[in-house]
This record gives structure tokens, sequence and C-alpha cells, in this order.
């Protein structure tokens, strides 16, 4: 295989990047990475520096912005942590059921939209809190929050799922998929999801000592209010916030129900206002900007600005590598060791090892998606689905480490009961692990079983 100068620099370069997000979590790779991409398409590839920014995902940048902007107001002014209080109020303090009602209830939080780090770090005190009162070990806690953060970040609505999405659209062309087939195709990969990372954490929950403990409960019950306190009822500003939300979720779901295409067609300025997530989230931030109901200072201070110009930087350095033939030399490379089968473990696996000391939405996810089409076509076959699912999956697997923010997030809430330092251990064997396990999963799953 005959590879280029420019081609072998960019590589490099993205290794570079890599690495340094695998060793020092200070340095924001995103740019890095367009600095980085500068220098490689300037120097080997004769390209202009304005021709590089030019390559920026703008369109990415301000839905990414759009959704976060909206539900960091809700964040900050109390409506979530409220929303979640209630939610645990509902369970009426069955001991049994606190594993399944965190679970379903940071599943719920994350896939409306605040994401998976934000959901985490609002249920992991919460989560943390229950664990300790009703005697469940903090790993076993952790596996649930993570596992139903994770389980959920790509939903369409989450940060994750955006940048996920924005990136299959992206090279949707190239995949042979339709633009309106790209909604149902977000809904099934946030499906392939849910189901792989809720296998691996529930099921490791009952694994390592969650089966036992449910089985000493015998019906016990505790207070309610010991839980969850019961707060003060939602302010007006809180339930038009709520509504917002709310309408968020429909205007996103609406314009790819079939009966209503007709619709949303004959009445275009409807359809050019909701044309995807960013553009609802810009207009309904708006509305409780004007009301009152945000703090749109304190909401732009919650936005992960470093996650987004990671995702961005990256996707920049992507690109320069895509034109200069290194992403084709990488996608040969992984091709000569699998089929179409066995593409998705060797997917799960990479992106898990890779994961386990990077960002995965930031770097490895903006690294690996690309790769898909090329991957069918050296390949000759296989499902795109089921690799972008390899790769989404594999990728936050292993973010129950410790090492991740949602893993230690959850170190951070444990009681003080806990020995943290063997609960850190504990969690780093298992993320590691995942990586492992998440390249059988996604074998056996998306190989094999074509989910």
């Amino acid at each position: 295989m005959d590879i280029s100068l420019v081609a072998i620099m960019s590589i490099v370069a993205l290794l570079i990047v890599v690495i340094i997000s695998c060793v020092n979590e200070d340095l924001n790779v995103g740019f890095l990475a367009i600095g980085f991409a500068i220098v490689v398409a300037g120097v080997w590839g004769g390209t202009s520096g304005a021709k590089v920014l030019s390559y920026f995902p703008t369109s990415l940048f301000m839905i990414l912005v759009g959704v976060t902007f909206l539900f960091g107001m809700a964040q900050t002014n109390g409506t979530m942590e409220k929303l979640t209080a209630y939610a645990v109020r509902a369970t009426g303090g069955n001991v049994a059921l606190m594993p399944l009602v965190v679970f379903v209830l940071t599943t719920v939080v994350t896939t409306i939209g605040p994401g998976n780090i934000a959901g985490t770090a609002l249920m992991a005190p919460v989560a943390m809190a229950i664990a300790t009162r009703v005697g469940i070990p903090a790993f076993l806690m952790t596996l649930i929050v993570v596992g139903a953060a994770n389980g959920a970040a790509l939903s369409p609505f989450a940060p994750t799922g955006i940048i996920s999405n924005g990136l299959i659209a992206k090279m949707a062309g190239g995949l042979g998929i339709a633009p309106d087939a790209l909604n149902g195709l977000a809904w099934k990969i946030h499906f392939n999801s849910e189901v792989a990372q809720g296998f691996a954490n529930i099921g490791g929950f009952f694994l390592m000592g969650g089966w036992a403990w449910i089985a000493q409960q015998k019906g016990g019950k505790l207070s309610v209010d010991e839980l969850a306190p019961k707060p003060e009822p939602f302010t007006n500003h809180q339930w038009l916030t709520l509504a917002m939300v709310v309408v968020l979720i429909i205007m996103v779901i609406l314009p790819g129900l079939g009966p209503l295409k007709p619709f949303f067609k004959a009445n275009a300025w409807m359809a050019n206002m909701i044309s995807n997530v960013g553009t609802v989230a810009f207009v309904l931030s708006c509305v409780l900007m004007l009301s009152g109901s945000g703090d749109s200072k304190a909401a732009v201070k919650v936005i992960p600005w470093g996650v987004i110009m990671m995702v961005c930087g990256v996707t920049v350095l992507i690109e320069v590598m895509d034109k200069a033939g290194g992403l084709n030399a990488l996608v040969s490379m992984m091709a000569a060791v699998s089929n179409s089968t066995t593409i998705n473990g060797t997917l799960g696996f990479v992106t898990g090892v890779i994961s386990a000391y990077s960002s995965s939405s930031g770097v490895v996810m903006p690294m690996f998606l690309p790769m898909v089409p090329g991957l069918v076509k050296e390949l000759g076959g296989g499902d795109p689905v089921a690799m972008i699912s390899s790769i989404n999956i594999g990728a936050h697997l292993v973010d129950t480490s410790p090492l991740s923010t949602l893993g230690a997030l959850c170190i951070a809430c444990a009681g003080d009961h806990e020995d943290k330092a063997k609960l850190f251990r504990k969690l780093l064997i298992w993320g590691l692990s995942m990586s492992i396990v998440g390249a059988a999963i996604c074998y056996v799953f998306f190989g094999l079983l074509g989910l």
C-alpha cells in the first residue's frame, strides 16, 4: 500500500494528539489538533491555514451549544434537581427497588438532554446517599449510575448523541443513508447503546453481589423523607422550564413521524425553525431568557466548552487526514485484521483501550466514526450501523473507570464509610476489563446476532 508523506504526517499528528489526551488531561487536545492540522496541511499538504479553518464543524458546534445552553438553564434554576427528588420520592421507600429506580431515573434524566456527564453529576450524590442508607456497596451503585448514564448518552437529545449523529450525517452519503432516515437511525443507535450498556452493567451488578443484596431485603422499607426530603413545589419558572424540555422532545420527534411529514413539508417556515435539535433549543432558550425563567450567565458557565472544542478540533484534524489519505491508510490496517463480522469486536476493543485513558466523545468518536464508510468498502460489506454502535459502545463501556469523569464523580460522592482507595482499584480493574468485555459484546450483539 502506497502512502504519501502528508498522509503519514497526518497519522503521526493524530497519534500525538491521542497520546497527549491519555497522559495530560490539563491540555485541551481540540486546540492542539487544530494547530497540528494547520502545520500538517501547510508544510506537507500545500493547503492554507484559512482553508483548514473552514473544516471546523460549525453546525455541530452550534447544535451542541444550543442544547447544552438550554439544559444549563434547567440545571442552574433548580428544575432538574427538584425533578430528581420527586422521582425518588415516588418509590415509596421500597428498599429492594432502589437500584432499579436509580437506573431508570438516571436513564430518563440523561435521555431528555443533559447528557451522561451532567446526568451523573446530578444523580451520583443522590444515588450514593441512597446506597449508604440501604447498604448497597458504592461499587455496585457506580455500575448502576454510570451504566444508565452511558446507555442513554447516545440519545438524540444528549450531547454525546448529537456528536455521534452529527458525524453520521456528514458521512451519510458515503453509506447510502438518505437524509430522512437519519432520525430513525439515531434512535436505533440509542437503542443499541441501551441494550449493550444494560447487559454489561446490570449483569455486572447482579454478578458482583447485587442479587444477594436484593435477596436480603425481604420487602424492607425506609422513610422516603430520609432518602429524599420533600422539596419545595415547582415555581412557575420551573414549570415553564419543564414545558420547554417537553416541547424540545416533541419538536424533534414529530417531523420524523411518517403521517406528519406532509404537514411539515407544507409549512416550510416551521420545518425551517425546527430543522434540528439545536435550532429548537435556541428558540426555547429565548423563551426562558425573556420570561426570566433562566440565568443565561450561569447557563453559559456550565456549558462543557472543553469537550465541545475537543470534538470540533479533532474533527478538523481528521478532515485534514482524510484529504491527505491518512484515514484510508488506518482503515486498511484495521480491515487487514478483520472481516465484516469480527470488525465489530475489533472496533469495540480498540476504542475501549484508547477511551480508557482519553475522551470518549471528544477524541475517540471523532477519530473512529469517519472510518466507517472506508471499512465497509475495504471489507466488501458489513453493517455500518453495527460498526457505529460498536465504536460508540466500546468507547463508553470503559467509563466506569475512575480515570473517567463519570467514575470519578461516583467515587467523590461515595459515603465516608467506603474505602476510597479500594473502590478506586475495583473500578479501575472493572473499567479496564470492559475493553475486553466490550469487544465480546460488540462481536456477539452486532456481529453474530446483527442487532
